[in-house]
């Protein structure tokens, strides 16, 4: 999708912080774009009031992201003061290097290294999950078979979480302060739930507590709210 803005795209300010924007965000679905919501949530989390820029899932490039065809992935995109940024993780340290009392990533050095490796391994990795269970917040499929070529990634995923909230003490993967890692971990904890994939409990509880965050509730309201399917990603299991 081209960072430039699509003139089908429509442009919405955000509920919450309630100061005068200095930004935008490109989205697409909020139902289906677990890009866009990693993007969303780490802007959300900085404190950076912006205006939310929403493509529609009917341009052809948006569709192709969505569908996982495109070579790259350029939803979300940040515009703020002259700078333009896309990728979740270039995102990420932006937001930091901007916003550093926000704490998006651990104050403790080898915390936030952790912290970094395990973002980058979901940021470029886990293709066989993102393709198996594709996010759909509108969607709750209990009795979904899911492919063996997704019960690694989702190992792997349990292996972290398991691991971060046995070494920081939880509620969040680094500890009692939520981070970019929960974030760009939060997309995973939907699809656990849209397809009822078992988890041991402390996994289980570490879902809870992410689905139960104001601003994931507030874009599980507005994804609910969205006209556009996508037949590919709706499918009927």
């Amino acid at each position: 999708m081209s960072v430039a803005t699509s003139t089908r795209s429509a442009v919405r300010k955000t509920s919450k912080p309630a100061v005068a924007p200095a930004a935008t965000l490109t989205l697409s679905s909020k139902n289906y774009s677990s890009w866009s919501l990693r993007g969303w949530l780490l802007t959300r989390f900085a404190g950076l009031a912006f205006d939310e820029v929403m493509v529609s899932p009917d341009d052809e490039d948006a569709r192709k992201e969505l569908l996982l065809l495109a070579p790259s992935i350029r939803v979300p995109c940040l515009r703020h003061e002259g700078v333009t940024v896309w990728n979740t993780l270039a995102i990420a340290e932006y937001l930091n290097e901007t916003f550093p009392k926000a704490g998006l990533w651990p104050a403790d050095r080898i915390a936030r290294a952790h912290a970094r490796a395990v973002c980058g391994e979901m940021n470029s990795g886990f293709a066989n999950l993102r393709s198996a269970l594709p996010m759909n917040l509108k969607g709750h499929f209990p009795r979904h078979k899911i492919w063996a070529g997704a019960k690694p990634d989702i190992e792997r995923i349990i292996e972290i979480w398991s691991d971060c909230l046995a070494s920081y003490g939880g509620p969040f993967l680094f500890g009692k302060k939520r981070s970019a890692a929960d974030a760009i971990f939060a997309p995973v904890a939907t699809r656990f739930l849209t397809y009822d994939v078992p988890l041991p409990p402390a996994c289980a509880t570490y879902c809870d507590t992410i689905l139960a965050m104001p601003e994931l509730q507030a874009w599980i309201k507005d994804a609910k709210l969205e006209p556009e399917e996508i037949e590919l990603l709706d499918m009927d299991f």
